[in-house]
């Protein structure tokens, strides 16, 4: 006999899902649009509000794309993004294996790039960066408030 399609009612309650998940990522410009789609999924799993997730999703993109081009290492070196749900708070990080901090700067109005950390201190409720346990590279968050559904 065929197993009846799973239907919304057969879906996990938010609650029951992971609410810390990481992706390991290429250092490659695809995986910029990877990691937005990872993200856009998780968070309708999560029933996050559509605000919080298309924010989420452009800052993510900002900082994926930062370590992209920015994060001069070996070939092979991963990016990690991660997410973190908590009771009201969405927390997203990206680590790579380059150990300098970014700065935010100033950009020109002919500038055709250098307003990525400007746009994520302007829509997140934090942001930092910080040096990796061990020594090796660095991470770069932002927190978003996640009220429940």
């Amino acid at each position: 006999m065929p197993t009846p399609p799973a239907g919304p009612a057969s879906r996990p309650s938010p609650s029951a899902l992971p609410r810390d998940i990481e992706w390991r990522l290429a250092r490659h410009a695809r995986s910029v649009g990877r990691a937005r789609t990872l993200l856009r999924e998780q968070a309708t799993s999560w029933n996050l509000p559509k605000e919080v997730t298309e924010t989420a999703v452009l800052l993510l993109s900002e900082l994926m794309t930062n370590a992209y081009r920015h994060a001069k290492v070996s070939p092979g070196r991963e990016l990690r993004a991660r997410c973190v749900l908590e009771a009201d708070r969405l927390r997203v990080s990206v680590t790579d294996a380059n150990d300098t901090l970014p700065a935010a700067r100033q950009a020109s109005p002919d500038d055709e790039s250098g307003r990525g950390l400007a746009l994520v201190a302007a829509l997140a409720d934090k942001w930092g960066t910080e040096p990796r346990p061990g020594g090796i590279g660095k991470t770069v968050w932002f927190e978003l408030p996640a009220p429940a559904p």
